[in-house]
């Protein structure tokens, strides 16, 4: 405990003691901010710490004398700078001049000042000659190159335009060799720190070490790549735009200077991708995290192969007991089914066997009276009656039939009998009723499946309509324009049927002819021989063209009469090439005349029709020209050619006819 003596009191005063107070406590007080920087001022100036001398400090009111002492802290020796031409500025290192080459571009503007007020101060012309030095020429010219560099530094754009070409800046890139990429960190660390003061952006990357991660290596090559720099050089420009006389001059000292800016801003952008490609290509990270990504990969790989693997196993195993579950269902079904298989072939051999038992005792029963006949005649007759219930009749009628037989009298049981058989032969024929009906639906249907008419109710064809027709199809030949309208033309036009013929039909009846069969076709070609010999046996007017013709006549041999001819030519017509024993039947169809004098003949004419070709008669020359384009057709198409001859050259039809049966 400390005594503390106050002073003795006044007249009338009184003192009264409240507490006691604790021991004094020593407590260490430094300055800072501004008042260390006072502190430090009075200290290095010998001054007392005076309310006056230390308002003087805190606001800068320094004295002239202070100023000068001031001098002793400048960094640069000035030696080599007094000589700078001031016309030289744009070559000169401004932070040289100003006495703060050491920090350069990382001097503050407040730096900048206080460096230009000590250069003011030593090298200002007036100041030199208060201090009584000499003031020459070359001081003058000094002082002017002061005045310059502080008004590039101290403005904040000309600055920026002088950092950006600082000859102190070291543009220099690290190759990529071996040594680059040994001591990757060594080597680039250092450069990337010397460029990053160019960035627009504050926050940059750093290009850290060996343990950084993806993230941190992929946002540092983003950012680098991705680089944008404040480096402008319009303090290289060559001339100044405000010495233009004119307007255009200085528009287009302008326009050169852009150019020149434009051409280095890409060439650094050009450095910077340089320096970040050749750090790309040099960092070890970058090749250990392209293994790992391709080992992770890899393995992903592998691993969704094993899982295809195993999951194609795992349907494998499925399919296989499906297989397996049908399998065995499929041989529980075959199994029942070969049972029931049995079961029905042992009732379907017991129902045979009681079917065969009751049809030997029907049988038996209708012997044993006779088989319910008169005479012997009705007795065979009704043995097959007999045989034909038994085929015809189930099991359940056989069995009714053999009681109500048995349990009637003999006159009852021939009337059940008789009833029996004739139920038995309505049903048969009712059966063949319907089956024929369909039959005849069936080729009701083919007939008339081409939409037409061409066999259908209220279109029948006749024969006269079936000759127009052949008629007509021989007449007009395939090639005809719009034929099948003109076929049925001439049909409607020549018929006494009074049935009108379309295109559909024409075409609908041909197709139906042609699919008859070799049968149907011998069938009608010998109903129109048939009617050929009913018109030729007609008595006809005697004419000269009945006598025998001199001009076939051979020896003393019979010659052939008009009638005979026509008779040979429809009998070869009538039965074709491949008809079998045609030469039998065609002689048959000439009377009095035999196989040997109708195959003679029928040379005979072959050989006059190739001399009649050969003569120089019109109808002759037309003839073999016709024949000659013929025999490079079809034969369906050469006999379509040939009849058409037949009528557009009188008396050649038979030749013709006999040509085509060649």
């Amino acid at each position: 405990m400390t005594d503390v003596y106050l002073p003795p009191s006044s007249d009338g005063d009184q003192t009264k003691a409240f507490r006691q107070l604790h021991t004094a406590l020593t407590v260490k007080v430094e300055p800072v901010g501004r008042w260390f920087e006072a502190r430090f001022k009075r200290q290095h100036h010998r001054t007392s710490g005076s309310l006056r001398d230390s308002t003087q400090d805190v606001t800068g009111e320094d004295s002239e004398s202070e100023e000068e002492e001031d001098l002793i802290e400048e960094e640069e020796d000035d030696i080599g700078l007094q000589g700078l031409d001031p016309s030289d500025w744009k070559s000169q290192d401004h932070y040289a001049v100003l006495g703060i080459s050491k920090s350069r571009y990382r001097a503050s503007d407040d730096d900048v000042k206080k460096a230009y007020k000590r250069r003011v101060l030593r090298y200002h012309p007036d100041k030199k000659k208060a201090r009584g030095e000499d003031v020459g020429e070359d001081e003058h010219k000094f002082f002017s190159c002061i005045t310059r560099a502080f008004e590039i530094l101290g403005n904040v754009t000309k600055r920026r335009a002088y950092d950006s070409v600082d000859p102190e800046i070291n543009d220099d890139i690290p190759e990529v060799d071996e040594d680059s990429k040994s001591n990757f960190f060594e080597v680039f660390t250092e450069v990337f720190e010397r460029n990053e003061r160019f960035s627009t952006k504050k926050s940059v990357p750093k290009l850290g070490d060996e343990k950084s991660t993806w993230e941190d290596v992929d946002r540092f090559y983003e950012f680098w790549y991705a680089f944008d720099s404040w480096r402008e050089y319009s303090y290289l420009d060559e001339e100044e735009k405000e010495k233009g006389e004119s307007r255009e001059e200085r528009k287009w000292i302008e326009k050169q200077n852009k150019v020149a800016r434009q051409k280095r801003k890409k060439e650094e952008v050009i450095r910077i991708r340089t320096l970040v490609d050749n750090a790309h290509a040099c960092d070890p990270r970058i090749k250990r995290f392209r293994d790992e990504e391709k080992k992770r990969k890899a393995d992903e790989k592998r691993a969704k192969q094993d899982a295809i693997k195993a999951a194609a196993l795992e349907r494998e195993k499925e399919r296989f007991a499906a297989e397996e579950t049908i399998r065995l269902q499929k041989e529980k079904e075959e199994q029942e089914a070969k049972a029931k298989a049995l079961v029905a072939k042992k009732e379907k051999e017991a129902h045979k066997k009681a079917l065969r038992k009751v049809k030997k005792q029907l049988r038996e029963t209708c012997k044993s009276n006779d088989y319910y006949a008169e005479n012997e005649e009705q007795k065979l007759h009704n043995m097959q009656e007999v045989e034909m219930l038994c085929e015809k009749l189930s099991h359940t009628r056989l069995t009714a039939l053999i009681e109500n037989l048995q349990t009637n009298s003999e006159a009852d049981a021939v009337a059940v009998f008789q009833k029996e058989v004739k139920l038995v032969n309505d049903e048969i024929e009712k059966e063949k009723q319907e089956e024929l009906m369909k039959q005849r639906e069936s080729q009701a249907a083919k007939d008339g499946g081409g939409g037409g008419g061409g066999g259908g109710k209220g279109k029948e064809w006749n024969d006269e309509d079936l000759k127009l027709l052949i008629k007509a199809v021989n007449l007009f030949p395939a090639g005809t324009g719009q034929r099948y309208e003109v076929i049925a033309n001439f049909i409607n036009s020549h018929s006494t049927s009074g049935i009108s013929r379309s295109a559909k039909d024409v075409i609908n009846k041909t197709k139906n002819l042609q699919r008859l069969d070799p049968s149907m076709k011998e069938a009608v070609n010998k109903k129109a021989f048939d009617k050929f010999e009913q018109s030729m046996s007609r008595p006809k007017k005697e004419d000269a063209s009945s006598n025998p013709s001199e001009r076939y006549a051979n020896g003393g041999e019979k010659p052939w009469t008009t009638e005979e001819q026509k008779r040979l030519e429809q009998a070869l017509k009538t039965y074709p090439a491949q008809t079998a024993e045609r030469w039998d039947k065609i002689a048959g169809a000439v009377p009095n005349r035999s196989k040997k004098e109708c195959m003679k003949r029928y040379k005979e004419v072959t050989i006059v029709y190739h001399r009649t070709s050969s003569q120089p008669s019109t109808d002759a020359s037309v003839l073999k020209v016709t024949v000659k384009e013929s025999q490079k057709t079809s034969k369906t198409k050469r006999k379509t050619h040939l009849t058409i001859l037949a009528v557009l050259v009188p008396g050649t039809q038979c030749i013709v006819w006999v040509y085509f049966h060649l």
